[in-house]
């Protein structure tokens, strides 16, 4: 390990020492599952997360998609109702296109409770878990976290940074950094009961996913009303530096006119969300011979939907290996196979899809879009990346997921 932190200090009046295999940053659900599978594999693992309590600040929809309910286990109580039926706006929103799957497509899991479960799987393979704990940095061959007791130097043989899209970690390692961020926010509150589920049945009481295309809510990206019978999520997500009235009020703007809540009275209080969303792919280096990245760490969402909870537990799984493999190797070279270079080449045809949707400005350039999305070619297209079979695309030479029992399906 380097021998001094990043700011090139060493941090004094430290009288607490800890020994760890892994110590890992972020108890989210790439660190939690990252955490779990190595503890399963026999290693001492340090888990730390800044919050106090995981079921407060969520900072994702939780829409788990079809890849992922069935290659892993969720718990079942903490999944909303199946969602088949998807709806494209235009700005006006008028003359939809609706899509609609003959599986089930997307689920939203309750992620505060989901959180609170998989902490509990963590704890049960010997994790241990310290909630209200930061990161603070390196101080020569160790780290430093702080609680409410104070200073505590972890001498841990790697790190895992799991801290998120601003990920604090991978300045410590100096590896990449997210650039290309989108910013989002959502309001979350209970609904109706839905009349009927099936597709095709009473409207929009049919649990659906509306998606709407409009520059002046959603700059670079979607306005968003996942209404699954349980839950309403209304959103929007875009840069940062275009929304016109900031983000927040775009989300007001957007609210008073969002498709498929008209028959649903918002309540007074309700859930608020909002984060960070990593867009530029894959980063390049995610792994030094000190440790690695996961999840928005190390960029794996998709760089076109958004997407996060599937690559962050495919890579997650892919990352406790190789890990595992140098704790019981003694060695740091099987870290250098963490490759972000080789991991990137494969989301060249998602980064252009984002260059092309970071290029629509203007409502009318929108609509004229929704043009070739009703064609046949437009709706097949549409069709792939909504309910296509991919998944987070590991290298070829990595095997499925193994079951670890946090979540993968045997």
């Amino acid at each position: 390990m380097r021998a001094n932190s990043s700011s090139g200090a060493t941090m004094t009046g430290i009288d607490r020492e800890e020994a760890a295999d892994v110590l890992v940053v972020g108890a989210g659900l790439a660190g939690l599952y990252a955490a779990t599978v190595l503890a399963r594999a026999g290693h001492h693992v340090v888990l730390a997360e800044r919050r106090s309590t995981l079921t407060g600040t969520v900072r994702t929809t939780g829409i788990f998609v079809r890849r992922t309910l069935e290659d892993f286990d969720l718990p079942e109580k903490h999944l909303g109702p199946a969602i088949r039926r998807v709806v494209l706006y235009p700005p006006q929103l008028s003359d939809p296109v609706e899509l609609t799957s003959a599986r089930d497509e997307f689920r939203v899991g309750d992620m505060g409770p989901l959180y609170v479960e998989a902490a509990r799987e963590a704890e049960r393979a010997g994790v241990g878990l310290r909630l209200a704990t930061r990161f603070l940095g390196r101080d020569g061959e160790a780290f430093v976290l702080t609680d409410a007791r104070g200073a505590v130097r972890i001498r841990a043989r790697f790190i895992v940074g799991a801290d998120g899209a601003r990920s604090r970690v991978a300045r410590e390692l100096g590896l990449s950094r997210n650039r290309r961020l989108l910013v989002g926010a959502e309001e979350v509150f209970a609904d109706s009961p839905v009349e009927d589920s099936r597709p095709g049945g009473a409207g929009d009481t049919v649990p659906t996913f509306h998606c709407v295309v409009d520059p002046r809510v959603a700059p670079g990206y979607l306005a968003w009303v996942v209404r699954d019978g349980e839950h309403v999520h209304v959103g929007t997500a875009g840069h940062a530096h275009r929304f016109p009235n900031g983000m927040y009020s775009a989300l007001q703007a957007f609210r008073e006119r969002a498709p498929g809540v008209e028959d649903i009275v918002r309540p007074a209080e309700v859930e608020k969300r909002a984060g960070p969303i990593p867009v530029g792919g894959v980063l390049p280096r995610i792994s030094a011979p000190d440790g690695l990245l996961v999840g928005d760490a190390a960029g794996a969402v998709s760089p076109l939907t958004a997407g996060g909870l599937d690559p962050c537990l495919r890579l997650s799984e892919h990352a406790a290996a190789i890990l595992d493999e140098a704790l019981r190797s003694g060695q740091r070279g099987p870290l250098e196979q963490y490759d972000g270079r080789a991991l990137r080449a494969r989301f060249r045809k998602r980064l252009l899809l984002r260059r092309g949707l970071d290029a629509v400005r203007s409502p009318a350039l929108a609509s004229a879009g929704f043009t070739a999305l009703r064609t046949p070619p437009g709706r097949a297209l549409a069709r792939r990346i909504l309910f296509g079979p991919g998944s987070f695309p590991l290298p070829s030479a990595v095997a499925e997921p193994r079951p670890s029992g946090l979540g993968q399906r045997v």
